[in-house]
């Protein structure tokens, strides 16, 4: 079957043809399209006049070079991943690397089946980062815990790098690295005791950050964890300018979300689902 450009093209588009009078609509979108300029964010950096504006509002945050690693493993929740990734891959001149854990590039599969497509493997990413970020998960996670090559690699990187983070549960990924002795930490309401296994102090809060390390609760957290992260590398006003780029302003349909503001026969129910996640992943903080 032919899709609209192939109707075009034997339609004869681009040469004296004359079109059929049912193609006719095809050709005026596709004229009118070939004549729209989008403006990217390279065009914007091109205008001084524009440019200058930022700068006067933004200062000294409006260009960076961070080298940022987002680990990609099968069995990752897709939305602790992109919603600090869209505020990352915003920041101007930032070079955001999607690190899988396979050998290859083949994309990678969500806890819910929406693959992502890594930009590189851990052999090939840069050993001094600015950011090292860890999504979270379930089942998935756990086998990443058990995985000595993934393990090894966030040690490694989160060793030097500037800043070291994660979302959910992607927060004992970095206790099981040895990353969050002694430090303040937060993860999904479900993990969040286990925390303390690995040497860390629990904190129900959105985002906490204790020195270099910054972590996020919950999955939609990551959207307040990506702006805070944004806030310190750029600046509040870039922070805010991305906040409006995204029209990020949440009014849920109703109180919940948390524990402390769900119905209580729903947050029991919810409670006991989860409690075998949590027996598992304080097994994996024993020292093996």
């Amino acid at each position: 079957m032919m899709d609209r450009r192939d109707l075009l093209r034997a339609a004869g588009v681009g040469s004296a043809a004359v079109l059929a009078p049912s193609l006719a609509p095809y050709l005026a979108i596709e004229r009118a399209a070939a004549q729209v300029k989008i403006q990217t964010p390279d065009d914007m950096m091109a205008d001084p006049g524009h440019m200058a504006k930022m700068e006067k509002v933004i200062g000294k945050g409006l260009m960076g070079s961070e080298q940022i690693a987002m680990l990609l493993y099968p069995g990752f929740t897709t939305l602790d991943l992109v919603g600090p990734h869209y505020f990352f891959a915003c920041m101007f001149g930032a070079k955001v690397h999607l690190v899988t854990t396979a050998a290859n590039l083949a994309p990678v599969a969500s806890d819910l089946g929406l693959a992502v497509a890594p930009t590189m493997t851990m052999a090939e990413c840069p050993r001094d980062l600015d950011l090292i970020f860890v999504p979270g998960g379930a089942d998935g996670t756990l086998n990443v815990m058990l995985e000595k090559a993934a393990i090894a690699f966030i040690a490694d990187r989160g060793s030097r790098a500037k800043h070291v983070t994660s979302v959910c549960t992607g927060s004992m990924v970095l206790g099981k690295a040895g990353l969050l002795k002694g430090k303040r930490a937060t993860s999904h309401w479900a993990a969040r005791p286990v925390l303390a296994d690995f040497g860390a102090t629990p904190v129900d809060a959105r985002v906490v950050t204790d020195g270099n390390v910054t972590t996020g609760a919950g999955v939609s957290a990551g959207i307040d964890f990506g702006i805070a992260i944004v806030a310190a590398l750029r600046g509040r006003a870039y922070a805010e300018s991305l906040m409006l780029q995204a029209e990020y302003h949440p009014e849920p349909p109703f109180p919940g979300g948390t524990l402390a503001t769900t119905s209580p026969e729903v947050s029991a129910m919810m409670q006991e689902m989860f409690a075998p996640l949590e027996t598992k992943f304080r097994a994996l903080a024993k020292p093996v």
